[in-house]
């Protein structure tokens, strides 16, 4: 059965290139467009991982994060979270604060991408290049 990824994403271009590429990497994934959605979605489907963009309306990347390990039935969840790039340093501390493997800087490859959620499913842990 193949691992479940979470993509959380208010940019659609980004969100759907994500979408294609994890999945032609063999993972079944589900989408949404905000962290509302990504809240509701993780209560529905219990994914493998997590994957968020920092900045989204409803609730941000932290937000949701926060939800995440503050709730006792998620707080197991592997998080990545995706920023704009040159905001990544600011967000790094703020992230590990809740719980955040990494933070992935925008733009970044679907490849990349892809081999980090691997990584991450494969160890419980992750090194980003600084």
């Amino acid at each position: 059965m193949p691992k479940k990824v979470l993509l959380c994403d208010d940019e659609f271009h980004i969100l759907r290139a994500a979408q294609i590429k994890v999945s032609r990497a063999g993972y079944d994934v589900r989408c949404g467009h905000d962290g509302e959605e990504g809240w509701q979605l993780i209560q529905q489907e219990m994914p493998d991982i997590v994957v968020t963009d920092l900045q989204m309306p409803r609730l941000d990347g932290i937000g949701l994060s926060r939800r995440i390990r503050e709730n006792p039935a998620t707080s197991h969840l592997p998080v990545l979270m995706l920023t704009a790039k040159g905001f990544e340093e600011a967000h790094r501390k703020m992230a590990a604060e809740w719980g955040v493997l990494a933070v992935l800087p925008k733009p970044f490859s679907a490849n990349e991408l892809v081999r980090h959620i691997g990584t991450i499913l494969e160890t419980g842990t992750i090194e980003l290049p600084a």
